[in-house]
């Protein structure tokens, strides 16, 4: 400013007439040049020191708070229980091992043999004992810790999640009344909770589903007659096995608990509510924000808008959730006491410490939402997400809802936005052709195969039609020792 106030009052001085010596006129031009040069070099420093495009998945919040010094954790047993957010989890853990190029320990099909036993040769890849080195294993499976220790390496980070037995009873009749014959026979949940022997036989294919079902992920006797010491025999092996046990119910803070025990970023473990399912009819809406996803995706019947089901009556009285906590005796145990332990474990984390944490956490999730969503990240009928590669698949009787990306964003903002929103069988699909590359003929007619396959998922054998596919949700949940007055909606 005062370089063009001298500059200013010489030009009115020259104007006047009063020429003056040449000196002056030299001064006069050297103020002119300097001050040219000083404009120039300021678009030039200016152009030079503008910072590179902001992408919201490299800010400060995608990492904070600060972890201190401690290592990510790169080996990972995750058991994938059913019906219980295991399929939002198993996404956390495909993007962070994509991320890092990380290997996957895959099935051959889309489950790890279940629902027989794991053995590691049902790995892809498996050549023996800790031969290769895999560093995530997640998919569904039997729980079987001696073959699952040929397999990952010896400081691998075992853990699980678990869900009340009664909400996880009505997720089940809801998915797998079509393929359970004790489902089958039963008017509704209710009416099986009344009667549980009635309907129920053993022997019978996929009645698993019908009966502890946790206890039997665990790889443990689910039909055993229930005993304190049986229970707390089966509890102590989990314990011995796993070094943390997250609860559906609380879905945030475990992944807080996750988040701390693995040592890694914040972004990490922020997830959308996969899997969701439909829980009004078309055209009405709903807050989805907050709630999570509780079930694992299921191979897939094709479905459009003209197809309707017929959802299951799950409604039940006080008395017959009471019925189903007996029933599911070994589960109702297994959740009570891993839900102290998990309670435990936050009064240890600290309360005041957690609640910020998890705010920060929700805070985030609203944030990606934003950017990578399509209406605020509302979920929609896999029929009507016109990208057919991320329409998730439907099971079950209930409608699986899915997302729409936002339009516009830049490569690498739509990279990462996709990952946290790719069904679970694509993403599988996706790992598996990077890890084990083929050539392109090959691909091309293992994706025509693939469009017709028939495979075992869920318990059941469903067609599986990738231009045809359709996933699900868990609400908030308040404090408390066990989620019995968890009323909303979830499967």
């Amino acid at each position: 400013m005062m370089l063009r106030h001298i500059e200013t009052r010489m030009l009115r001085w020259l104007v006047c007439g009063r020429l003056g010596p040449v000196w002056m006129w030299k001064v006069l031009l050297l103020f002119i040049a300097i001050g040219f040069a000083g404009q120039l070099l300021g678009v030039i420093f200016n152009k030079s020191v503008q910072p590179a495009a902001h992408s919201i998945f490299s800010s400060p919040e995608a990492q904070e708070p600060s972890l201190g010094s401690c290592r990510p954790h790169t080996h990972i047993m995750f058991l994938k229980t059913h019906k219980t957010a295991s399929s939002t989890v198993l996404n956390m853990l495909y993007r962070f091992g994509e991320e890092r190029n990380l290997s996957f320990a895959l099935p051959l099909g889309y489950q790890l043999g279940y629902p027989l036993s794991f053995n590691a040769h049902r790995v892809k890849g498996y050549r023996g004992p800790r031969v290769v080195e895999f560093h995530i294993m997640g998919n569904h499976m039997r729980f079987n810790k001696t073959e699952v220790g040929k397999v990952m390496p010896a400081d691998t980070f075992y853990f699980s999640i678990i869900r009340d037995p009664v909400a996880l009873a009505e997720s089940s009749f809801a998915y797998y009344k079509g393929v359970a014959p004790a489902f089958q026979k039963a008017k509704g949940l209710g009416d099986f909770a009344d009667d549980p022997m009635k309907y129920y036989d053993a022997r019978l294919h996929n009645n698993h589903y019908a009966r502890n079902l946790l206890w039997f992920d665990f790889g443990l006797n689910h039909n055993a007659n229930f005993s304190i010491a049986l229970a707390q025999r089966g509890v102590m092996l989990i314990r011995q096995a796993f070094q943390l046990i997250l609860v559906s119910e609380y879905f945030d803070q475990s992944m807080i608990l996750l988040r701390h025990a693995l040592c890694w970023p914040l972004d990490a473990v922020v997830s959308f509510s996969l899997n969701a399912r439909q829980q009004k009819p078309s055209g009405m809406s709903g807050s989805w924000v907050g709630n999570i996803a509780v079930a694992a995706a299921g191979i897939g019947v094709k479905g459009g808008p003209s197809q309707a089901k017929t959802v299951p009556n799950l409604s039940l009285t006080d008395q017959q959730r009471e019925k189903l906590r007996q029933w599911n005796a070994l589960d109702w145990h297994l959740y009570r006491v891993f839900n102290q332990t998990f309670w435990k474990k936050i009064d240890k984390f600290g309360h005041a410490r957690m609640e910020k944490e998890v705010a920060l956490l929700r805070t985030r999730r609203e944030e990606l939402a934003r950017v990578c969503l399509r209406d605020g990240g509302r979920p929609i009928e896999a029929y009507r997400i016109r990208d057919k590669n991320i329409r998730p698949f439907q099971s079950g009787l209930v409608k699986i809802l899915g997302y729409e990306l936002q339009q516009g964003l830049d490569n690498a903002t739509k990279m990462a936005c996709l990952r946290m929103i790719r069904p679970e069988i694509q993403y599988k699909d996706l790992l598996d052709a990077k890890q084990f590359p083929r050539p392109p003929a090959a691909q091309a007619r293992a994706g025509q195969h693939r469009q017709s396959l028939l495979v075992a998922a869920e318990g059941s054998f469903l067609r599986q039609d990738l231009s045809r596919t359709g996933s699900r949700l868990l609400g908030g949940q308040t404090r408390g020792r066990t989620a019995e007055d968890h009323t909303s909606s979830v499967v």
